[in-house]
């Protein structure tokens, strides 16, 4: 019992802590509104080595480099798409947390529901067909008197 409320307790630590971020005081901007800028943008770029976090959670030196290099953009008055625009040219559209609906990122956007939808199809047309099926044959004559005869008997 103890084990299982010491779990709960760690995993509600772990759920509600606070987020740790990768940003290192030497990557700050001096100005506190481009430096806001800047977090708020490294929020929405993926991290190309975990692709799981965005580069202001990752300690990866190529998410370093982007950080560097999104500060350097702002610092040179781009503004937010244009920053984004510029390291997606760079590094593709996958280093879009959430990519642009585009004919290049169709198939990332469509596959999820096309399979759900095309399973749950499926699954609805498989259950219809089992519905529609005998799951028992009938009997044959002789079958249904043979049965009525054995049922009949008395033991």
């Amino acid at each position: 019992m103890i084990v299982r409320v010491l779990f709960a307790a760690l995993l509600l630590v772990a759920i509600m802590g606070p987020s740790v971020y990768a940003v290192e005081p030497s990557e700050r901007l001096a100005d506190p509104a481009l430096e806001a800028r800047a977090r708020a943008l490294s929020k929405e770029l993926r991290c190309l080595v975990c692709q799981n976090q965005s580069i202001d959670e990752s300690n990866a030196d190529l998410a370093h480099d982007l950080r560097l290099l999104l500060r350097q953009r702002l610092a040179a008055g781009d503004n937010n798409q244009q920053v984004l625009d510029y390291i997606a040219a760079r590094y593709g559209v996958f280093v879009l947390l959430d990519p642009p609906f585009a004919p290049l990122t169709w198939v990332l956007w469509l596959t999820p529901p096309v399979l759900v939808f095309g399973g749950g199809g499926l699954l609805l047309l498989r259950a219809r067909r089992r519905r529609l099926e005998p799951s028992v044959p009938d009997l044959t004559h002789d079958e249904s008197a043979r049965a009525a005869l054995l049922l009949s008997k008395p033991r």
